[in-house]
């Protein structure tokens, strides 16, 4: 299915989820600024009541909420209210940036193709956490970022795009993941740009894009002398 522009004014309404600093959400929320861009920020919303991410959000003039999960009787009941919350505020695409929390399979069912995150790797090589120490380990010569649909399995989902990021001779886990980071800040909202676009159609695992859309060139790591 593709999920096509709509809500006030023409532009797709997103909801961001985060426990921390929110550097994609600012990707995204500069994205916003921009009058051609295809969505808009609708509510920002995190399960810490000291997310320096929220303060982002307020300063641009986005509701923010904090819904901190221990004040939950469980998973179910704070989940229910995450969703209340992005309803109440007509989320059409919800956007993991740093949420550090598990989800359900019910809450991922419930938000089924309008749930994306961002994961700090080339998807499907290296889910989980310590991407970049694992990259380094394993001896890969690219590394990088991937925005994905989200499922019930971790860090799985069809792959919406990705972005590549050289590893050199030097790198250490730091400095391979502030590289990761920078791209990651240019992936979010290209990807959010193709599905408000309506050119992201999601077709058993895959999603497929609608073009035009240029092919980069080959990429060599090490180049030739």
């Amino acid at each position: 299915m593709a999920l096509l522009n709509s809500g006030t004014p023409g532009k797709l309404k997103l909801g961001v989820l985060i426990s921390g600093r929110g550097s994609n959400l600012q990707a995204l929320l500069n994205a916003a600024a921009v009058p051609d861009f295809p969505a808009t920020v609708a509510l920002v919303l995190s399960n810490k009541a000291d997310a320096a991410g929220l303060e982002r959000a307020r300063g641009a003039g986005i509701p923010a909420l904090a819904l901190p999960h221990k004040d939950y009787a469980d998973k179910p009941a704070f989940e229910q209210a995450m969703t209340r919350a992005l309803e109440d505020a007509d989320v059409q695409l919800v956007c993991l940036a740093g949420f550090m929390r598990l989800l359900s399979p019910w809450f991922v069912d419930h938000w089924r193709d309008r749930l994306i995150n961002i994961h700090p790797s080339l998807l499907p090589a290296f889910p989980g956490i310590d991407t970049h120490q694992r990259a380094l380990d394993a001896g890969v010569r690219f590394h990088g970022c991937t925005v994905h649909y989200v499922r019930s399995e971790v860090d799985s989902g069809p792959i919406v795009a990705q972005a590549a990021v050289p590893v050199q001779s030097d790198d250490t886990a730091d400095t391979l993941s502030a590289r990761v980071l920078a791209a990651e800040h240019e992936l979010y909202p290209l990807a959010v740009r193709l599905i408000a676009e309506g050119r992201v159609t999601v077709e058993g695992d895959r999603a497929v894009l609608a073009g035009p859309l240029p092919i980069p060139a080959t990429a060599l790591n090490p180049r030739p002398a």
